[in-house]
């Protein structure tokens, strides 16, 4: 069946919408990082860059580290733009755009988030890595997909029991990240986490700047959550969408964090661009 116009949209020179890349564009390994501005900061680290694009908040570097070839696009924050890239990036490897058709032999991506993030444990020490096994999305992203399958519900209703959430938030959703990719970056320097995907950076998030909450303990109770030993561990915004649409399209995915912030113990990373850089180099020696 052909994809509409208004489906797909395409720019003049037939990239794809938003991201302003034509397919030979995208290699099959994907680094998304939030910040624009850190594009530069993993690709410095490439033999070779083969292409600079941008349009908006996405900005893309393709080049070569040790004969493997990469991308890295920055996403912007949120999962809403998680939609757009998710999307966009699938649509680039496995849509024909001339027919605008569904290619009968899929292709499958590498998509390793590189973020940063905030600890709502004690124990979890500024500047360390923490690889995503789970994470919870606060947000509506997946309610709008056929993704139940992909979900863990009994996760999902423990939490909803265990803080009392209320009728007038989405209903959170668990998913996994994908374990064969994952073996790659586990190590002593990589703890395993459970991650809460926030709708937001202020309120969702327990900051009280001007405004009360609706729920002004909810970080402890996001803290104090425990399914089979498993406990939230950290927070930040694109995680559960980055999963939950990899594996609805067929593609793996891992979320990388490196935690500048622990919310307990009231403390931010005095180095946060060095902590980010030494989390950018262990993701390329893993990959390349």
């Amino acid at each position: 069946m052909k994809i509409g116009s208004s489906e797909l949209i395409l720019n003049a020179d037939h990239s794809v919408y938003h991201l302003n890349l034509l397919p030979q564009d995208l290699a099959n390994t994907v680094i998304t990082v939030g910040d624009p501005d850190r594009v530069k900061h993993v690709s410095r680290y490439f033999d070779k860059i083969d292409l600079k694009k941008g349009k908006r908040e996405f900005l893309t570097h393709t080049g070569w580290l040790n004969n493997k070839r990469i991308s890295v696009i920055s996403t912007g924050i949120g999962t809403d733009n998680i939609d757009i890239v998710l999307n966009e990036l699938d649509a680039l490897v496995n849509i024909n755009f001339d027919t605008r058709t569904i290619k009968k032999d899929k292709t499958q991506l590498d998509i390793i988030r590189i973020g940063t993030s905030g600890a709502i444990q004690p124990d979890i020490p500024i500047d360390s890595f923490l690889l995503s096994e789970y994470a919870i999305g606060l947000d509506s992203l997946m309610h709008f997909y056929d993704s139940a399958h992909i979900q863990h519900p009994e996760i999902q209703q423990a939490f909803l029991e265990h803080t009392n959430w209320s009728k007038d938030k989405s209903n959170p959703y668990v998913v996994e990240y994908d374990k064969t990719l994952g073996t790659q970056f586990i190590s002593d320097k990589m703890q395993l986490g459970f991650t809460a995907t926030n709708v937001g950076f202020y309120g969702p998030q327990g900051r009280i700047l001007r405004l009360k909450l609706e729920d002004e303990n909810m970080n402890a109770k996001l803290a104090s959550f425990n399914y089979n030993n498993k406990r939230i561990t950290n927070m930040e915004m694109e995680t559960s969408g980055i999963y939950g649409l990899a594996k609805l399209l067929g593609h793996r995915a891992v979320s990388l964090n490196c935690i500048v912030a622990n919310r307990p113990n009231g403390q931010f990373s005095s180095r946060p661009d060095s902590a980010i850089d030494e989390l950018i180099k262990y993701t390329l020696s893993k990959i390349a």
